[in-house]
């Protein structure tokens, strides 16, 4: 099946096939028919399945069918997502979407200052983009209003109840019009997500694909028994053996994170690091440099990382396992994207060994273990 089977118009398909977007993903096969018939929908979906393709082209479709230019035009879709990453990553995406229809839009987030974003607002937006604290603050300050909204996208649902945010969005949710869309998108359903899709959405349409165990199916996935100590030198021996590839490595923690940075640098390997204490802007250059090659590695830790889709990545080190099961699945996931290949390689020190024993339990896969 192609976009065109799916009646995608002209202006979004020329645009798609610039970027070399030819056939669907299975959800963007399932979810576009019912965005375009105007449906609710609960879609559970792993990160790098395509999801933001498969709500955002319907979306677009029936905006530019029904488009209103100027500055006096509204708001008229809202995407809310837990993170600042992932919100300017749907917006990068918005930018190769929405290249031949005209259509405005603009991201909002947190930790930076808020004059460049109330810039283009006034401009007059029909797309908006957001994290929950930033949307919530510039509604306060009256610069959005949202009587206008015809769709509502809330993006990893568990991921903001993770983070927080599940009372910002009791909050923001009877400032939406009654009559709109909503598309409620998770990887994970656990009772809180259940309760708020059955209270948010009209007989839905229910979108599922990719089971936790399957997303890991397509990456070659290997594992390393070594001490915290050797760790270090491990990833500076894999890394120095294949130059070119391009690796994001995962620490469980802020300072753990800068520090791997540092011995890596120290080591002649061109590294930076994202974290929650970083300054938002120093976030976005590392991802810049990263994303351009300019830098070789990223050391992130998981919140950071959320909304990192960086086209073709070779490699996932997972320098320290997490804590939780499903986190393992997310951060591999963050290669072998759109049927590349990938690979992710996991470092096991003799404490982390009761984790690894619930990851493989999840993936329902034992690790084929390499020798250094």
């Amino acid at each position: 099946m192609t976009f065109k089977e799916l009646n995608i118009i002209e202006p979004i398909l020329r645009a798609l096939e610039e970027k070399g977007y030819i056939n669907p993903t299975p959800i963007q096969e399932d979810a576009i028919p019912v965005v375009l018939n105007n449906r609710d929908m609960l879609g559970l979906a792993q990160t790098g399945t395509g999801k933001t393709a498969a709500f955002s082209l319907p979306i677009i479709q029936q905006l530019y069918l029904n488009k209103v230019s100027g500055k006096n035009r509204e708001i008229k879709a809202l995407i809310l997502t837990p993170t600042r990453e992932l919100a300017i990553q749907i917006n990068e995406c918005l930018n190769d979407y929405t290249k031949y229809t005209g259509l405005r839009h603009c991201v909002i987030y947190g930790g930076v200052k808020q004059n460049a974003q109330t810039n283009e607002l006034k401009k007059g937006i029909d797309i908006l983009v957001a994290t929950p604290g930033r949307l919530l603050d510039l509604m306060n300050q009256g610069f959005i209003n949202l009587n206008s909204i015809r769709h509502f996208v809330l993006d990893e649902a568990d991921r903001m109840l993770d983070m927080g945010f599940i009372h910002d969005i009791k909050r923001l949710l009877p400032k939406l019009p009654r009559e709109k869309q909503t598309l409620l998108f998770s990887a994970t359903m656990p009772s809180t997500i259940a309760a708020l899709s059955r209270s948010i959405l009209r007989n839905p349409a229910r979108v599922e694909v990719s089971p936790v165990s399957s997303v890991v199916d397509t990456i070659q996935q290997y594992l390393y028994y070594v001490e915290k100590p050797e760790k270090k030198d491990l990833l500076i021996d894999l890394l120095k053996k294949d130059k070119k590839k391009s690796a994001l490595v995962f620490s469980r923690t802020k300072h753990g994170a800068d520090k791997i940075a540092r011995i890596l640098c120290k080591a002649g390997i061109g590294s930076e690091a994202i974290h929650g204490n970083k300054s938002q802007n120093a976030r976005q250059r590392a991802l810049t440099n990263f994303k351009s090659h300019k830098t070789r590695v990223l050391i992130a830790t998981d919140i950071a990382a959320r909304g990192i889709d960086i086209d073709q990545l070779e490699l996932v080190v997972n320098y320290d396992l997490p804590d939780v099961a499903e986190t393992y699945v997310h951060r591999i996931g963050r290669t072998g994207r759109a049927g590349n290949a990938g690979t992710a390689l996991t470092f096991c020190a003799q404490d982390e060994r009761p984790l690894l024993k619930d990851i493989q339990k999840l993936t329902g896969k034992t690790l084929p273990v390499l020798t250094s």
